[in-house]
């Protein structure tokens, strides 16, 4: 008797935050890490690439003797019953790797990494679990100086891969003014800080109404999930939320207005001259107080951070039509973080760095330039018997530096045609065994040939004119195809 029982067909589906990227996305965004890195390097940073995998107890998030380490995270148990999890971000792997090769490295330690992290967290527009970032950071770096450096480094960055500076800033606010605040609301117990940042860190996504509400009861979002709240009473809320919208614009002015909310408390008074001393750098560069304005509600919400704290936001519009602007939350951000080494050696190290979120600003780059990606040269053999010809004409094409590929699909030209459209090429290579037999191949501009199609009243004129399709000897090929991507602007 045999098994009538049907066979298993899986459902095709992907797990929420992890997107798929196709070849314009991916193009994105190794543009913008080869654009980034080439910044950080002019500035005098070296690349170093650490492994997906990190030890939980060296990522600094988790209690070593956790049953199961992954709040956060996606972890596994290594056969040494160690617990491994693919790293959050690419500074908690740069502090392991400084206290493992303390004595190796000079100090400062100017480095710059790019490579996906993942995030264990509930995802939602422009939130991923597996995302990319591109960093750079300096150990052994002390004083508001190096913070200033991180800012300025970042807005040329950002400037370099093609963000006008009118719509880029880089917000600047230092943890030592938070804790000066926190202090005077009764936050003194970590777990209770620790809340209260992350309610603080929501302000430009749930707007003060939501950010009231967690630094009180709690508050309950779309889903219905509930967040717990910081439980703090009325007048220590207003006092939050009225540092949150003291400062703000021109940096001078922004200290000035601080300083009576943070004067007499110890944090206060340091942060205050952490500020004056970021200013007078960036003032010295030429970087403006709209670039790079003080914002006491900047928190970021990585529990390492210990001094100064920045985060990149962008202003551009989708080119579509309605115009409407599209939230995709920071594109970048970083800080001060003098204890994360410490964790290992036992003595502060101090670091700062800045981190651009390279798939968040993949997204907003393609939303507001929507172009499609240019695709390959297609080569069209028109019968079987020309197929090993046409490896041919794109191998001599590729050997000139363009992208070339051979239509394998075996339908006829309407359908190849058809393929090379779907591909976005910007020209197709038709042989027949007549161009063959007289040496030539038949070039057809498709960009050229959709424009003028435009134009044309009727299948008659389309026929009789053969727009944007030429014949062109073997011997000039390159040539020839070499203007059309010039044209098109995919000139190798």
């Amino acid at each position: 008797m045999t098994d009538a029982s049907p066979a298993f067909r899986p459902k095709a589906r992907k797990p929420r935050g992890f997107p798929d990227r196709r070849v314009e996305t991916l193009a994105l965004e190794q543009r913008i890490i080869a654009i980034a890195g080439g910044v950080y390097e002019r500035w005098g940073f070296d690349r170093l690439e650490t492994g997906a995998f990190e030890y939980a107890d060296c990522l600094g998030k988790f209690l070593p003797d956790q049953d199961r380490p992954n709040e956060g995270v996606f972890s596994v148990e290594d056969d040494d019953k160690q617990w491994m999890a693919l790293r959050y971000d690419l500074t908690a792997p740069l502090a392991r790797f400084v206290a493992e090769n303390h004595d190796k490295v000079p100090r400062p330690f100017r480095r710059w990494a790019a490579g996906p992290v993942w995030r264990n967290e509930k995802p939602g527009p422009g939130r991923f679990r597996e995302f990319l970032q591109c960093d750079a950071d300096s150990v052994g770096a002390p004083g508001p100086a190096a913070d200033a450096e991180m800012i300025a480094m970042a807005l040329e960055a950002l400037a370099a891969i093609g963000l006008p500076e009118d719509a880029v800033a880089v917000k600047i606010n230092t943890r030592k003014a938070l804790n000066a605040v926190l202090d005077q609301a009764g936050g003194a117990d970590p777990q209770a800080r620790l809340v209260i940042l992350r309610a603080i860190d929501k302000l430009d996504r749930l707007g003060e109404a939501g950010v009231a509400q967690l630094l009180g009861p709690g508050r309950k979002d779309d889903s219905g999930d509930f967040t717990k709240g910081a439980g703090l009473p009325d007048d220590k809320i207003a006092l939050i939320l009225g540092f949150l919208n003291a400062g703000r614009g021109d940096r001078t002015a922004s200290i000035a207005q601080l300083a009576p909310l943070l004067a007499g408390h110890a944090d206060g008074e340091a942060a205050l001259a952490d500020l004056a001393a970021i200013d007078a750098v960036l003032t010295a560069l030429g970087v403006t107080g709209a670039r790079a304005p003080i914002d006491p509600s900047i928190v970021r919400g990585l529990e390492y951070y210990t001094g100064a704290v920045f985060e990149a936001q962008a202003a551009l519009p989708p080119s579509g039509a309605d115009g409407a602007a599209v939230q995709v939350g920071s594109i970048g951000g970083g800080g001060r973080y003098d204890d994360l080494v410490a964790r290992f050696r036992g003595e502060k190290l101090p670091a700062t760095g800045f981190s651009i979120g390279v798939s968040r600003l993949a997204t907003l780059l393609a939303l507001h330039h929507a172009a499609p990606q240019i695709g390959p040269v297609v080569v069209l053999p028109l019968e079987p018997s020309l197929t090993a010809d046409g490896f041919l004409l794109a191998a001599q094409l590729r050997a000139a530096g363009m992208r070339a590929e051979v239509y394998l699909g075996g339908a006829g030209m309407k359908a190849q045609l058809k393929y090379a459209d779907r591909r976005n090429a910007p020209a197709a290579l038709m042989l027949g065994s007549d161009e063959a037999a007289r040496g030539v191949v038949s070039v057809k501009d498709l960009a050229l040939g959709a424009a003028l199609a435009k134009n044309i009243a009727s299948n008659e004129e389309w026929r009789k004119g053969q727009p944007a399709q030429t014949e062109v000897a073997r011997a000039d090929i390159v040539a020839a195809v070499a203007a059309i991507l010039a044209r098109s602007g995919a000139a190798p």
